[in-house]
């Protein structure tokens, strides 16, 4: 059987230094016997049939822009069957005001007015992403506040305490586009919060391998 293969994307704004990112969790794919690339460029995104190619696409490019073409090679291999995952700003953060990439993605970032700490609650402890992991964690970083599909499948939230209330937040989920699992965490501020918090790190790679198809 051929390995599953998974394409990295790196890039975009440097204050969430993507190439650490990418290089860390293309490392635990490699571990589960994938294979991985790394490209630095968008450029692939145009090559439809390339991307078809891969099982899993991991874009960490925080803001940014696509060509036309790539905006539609990405939306296009992901409805064909292509995974996407991503996390933080690398994901959902990224390609400002592409609405079409953002309803993929099923939610975007609009600002973290809390920095600090914060737990996290998982709440589907059935899913096979959150296999193994504690029902709640303490994490401690940027906490983003989203804007959500409401159509989005939520593995883990947190309560945002902001302006005199608090609400609910999403802070990973798995929805569908077209016949394409797409996995988002918001988590990942910086690369150190994946070894001071290992359950960010499982629940990250597991996500991966869901929308690879190889969990």
């Amino acid at each position: 059987m051929n390995p599953k293969r998974a394409l990295f994307l790196s890039g975009g704004w440097s204050g969430h230094v993507p190439q650490e990112i990418v290089t860390l969790f293309a490392s635990d794919l490699k571990a589960a016997g994938f294979e991985t690339r790394i490209e630095t460029t968008l450029d692939h995104l145009a090559e439809v049939d390339e991307l078809k190619t891969y099982d899993v696409i991991f874009p960490c490019w925080t803001m940014g822009q696509l060509t036309p073409d790539q905006s539609k090679g990405l939306l296009d291999a992901v409805r064909s069957g292509v995974g996407l995952a991503g996390i933080h700003g690398g994901m959902g953060d990224a390609f400002r005001g592409n609405t079409d990439y953002e309803w993929m993605v099923g939610g975007h970032f609009v600002g973290h007015p809390h920095v600090g700490d914060y737990t996290v609650n998982i709440r589907d402890t059935a899913n096979a992403i959150t296999a193994g992991l504690p029902a709640s964690f303490a994490y401690k970083s940027e906490q983003y506040y989203l804007l959500v599909d409401p159509g989005v499948h939520v593995l883990a939230d947190s309560a945002y305490m902001h302006e005199g209330r608090t609400v609910v937040m999403p802070v990973a989920w798995t929805k569908h586009w077209g016949k394409g699992r797409v996995f988002y965490n918001a988590l990942g501020h910086a690369p150190s919060e994946f070894t001071d918090f290992p359950a960010a790190r499982a629940l990250t790679v597991q996500g991966i391998r869901w929308a690879a198809n190889a969990l």
